[in-house]
């Protein structure tokens, strides 16, 4: 069993077509999604008309329910800026969307943790603004009662492999197409790659157990990076164009 995961698109169709198009060359044809797929100051409608019609097993992300549950002047900038550039039918396939799912009765799914969708599963915020390793019994905590071998999120945006008890690994692929951000919650912190590569990860089930192999592609980032600036999101520029903020 060997499928392709991706997470954290943030409506970069230049990203997506070039995981897509890797996925492609190596021959796999399964995908699973993590969910947060439009948010951003890019090209949300086109990654809507490029991703819906390939009907990938999905979940939906904490960007995703904003788009449906408020009204866009109560929205985040992201978040608004995505929601002018949907179609209604975009917004009615993420209202389709759940918050969890179990792909081949092996592989858990959601996009943060299965009770939160804004709750860091691995990572944890220091007051000085250090984003580290959660503790394992933590980590362990917030998995307990998901029996399935293989378990994915996103959310982060940082690629992440972390082996569970009872021989389970849980796996974050990274962002397709978000490789910076900052937040200001629980304290102000930063979340850099350090590269502007789409990230995304292949997933293969071996006589010892789950593999997670992370991989990055090349694409034109410099055109989204300038689209953001367009756009008046500094910030975006910059993470889209280094990696860093």
């Amino acid at each position: 069993m060997r499928f392709a995961a991706i997470a954290d698109i943030h409506g970069n169709a230049l990203a997506l077509e070039a995981v897509l198009a890797d996925i492609a060359a190596l021959g796999i044809s399964d995908i699973v999604n993590l969910g947060d797929c439009f948010s951003g100051p890019l090209e949300a409608g086109k990654t809507g008309d490029r991703l819906l019609p390939l009907n990938l097993p999905t979940v939906r992300g904490n960007h995703d329910r904003y788009l449906i549950e408020f009204a866009p002047e109560q929205m985040f900038t992201s978040d608004e800026a995505a929601y002018h550039d949907l179609s209604p039918r975009h917004l009615d396939w993420l209202r389709t969307l759940p918050s969890e799912l179990v792909y081949r009765d092996e592989v858990y799914l959601c996009h943060a943790t299965p009770d939160d969708d804004n709750l860091y599963w691995t990572e944890t915020v220091s007051p000085e603004g250090y984003v580290l390793l959660k503790p394992q019994a933590e980590i362990e905590a917030l998995a307990e009662g998901i029996d399935q071998p293989l378990i994915l999120c996103g959310h982060t945006h940082l690629p992440r492999a972390i082996a569970l008890s009872g021989g389970r690994l849980l796996v974050n692929p990274g962002s397709v197409g978000c490789p910076g951000y900052d937040d200001d919650a629980p304290y102000f912190h930063k979340v850099e790659t350090g590269h502007p590569l789409a990230s995304y990860a292949i997933l293969e089930k071996t006589a010892l157990g789950w593999t997670a192999n992370f991989r990055t592609v090349h694409y034109n980032h410099m055109a989204m990076s300038e689209l953001a600036k367009a756009n008046g999101r500094l910030e975006w520029a910059a993470a889209l164009a280094t990696g860093r903020l």
